[in-house]
């Protein structure tokens, strides 16, 4: 009997959860109003940003993973906006890996994940730069609502928790497939180096 990797484990169980769960339309759409809503506050607070997005005013940016699919489209504000239906996209961003823990691992090692783009190549340069120096200072919102001091300590208590499951993650490899031991060699071929 084989055993399962965390990997596989979760990766089963987030496919399970997703086919059982499928959100009517209204509730997709709602959801993607809200992310464009928390992008928006971020790009606020970021006028570089902002002023790079104006240029590209107009353009869209479809982004895919695995079901799920958001298109955006840059607006004269330098913000984004949910794209009208039909329109095509000038880039298109695929994330290419499918396992959501995999994916979740390389983000706390702070690896960006693989993407696969297609499309205009100067929209693709702008949306790279917001990837790379765009960043949502949550301790600072948090401050707004709740004062400096426990925003403060909120966001030390976050830190400790992220180092934490960084660590974690970091130390759990990828466990073996045990499988009952055989007399059948593996078939001979050429082999590929990682790197």
């Amino acid at each position: 009997m084989a055993i399962q990797s965390p990997t596989s484990f979760f990766d089963q169980m987030f496919d399970r959860v997703g086919q059982a769960l499928q959100p009517p339309g209204w509730v997709v759409e709602e959801m993607q109003r809200r992310l464009v809503l928390l992008i928006n506050h971020v790009l606020q607070q970021e006028p570089e940003a902002q002023a790079r997005l104006k240029r590209q005013a107009g353009r869209l940016i479809e982004a895919h993973w695995r079901v799920f699919h958001i298109r955006l489209q840059a607006t004269p504000a330098g913000l984004l906006d949910l794209a009208p239906p039909g329109a095509q996209p000038d880039l298109t961003l695929t994330l290419t890996e499918d396992s959501p823990f995999a994916l979740a691992q390389a983000a706390l090692r702070g690896e960006k994940p693989p993407v696969r783009i297609a499309g205009d190549v100067q929209l693709a340069a702008e949306v790279q730069w917001l990837v790379d120096h765009v960043r949502w200072d949550l301790e600072e919102d948090l401050s707004r609502l709740v004062g400096d001091a426990p925003a403060h300590a909120m966001g030390q208590v976050a830190r400790a928790m992220s180092d934490a499951l960084r660590r974690f993650v970091g130390s759990v490899a990828p466990a073996p497939i045990h499988t009952p031991t055989s007399s059948v060699a593996p078939p001979a071929g050429p082999t590929q180096a990682g790197g």
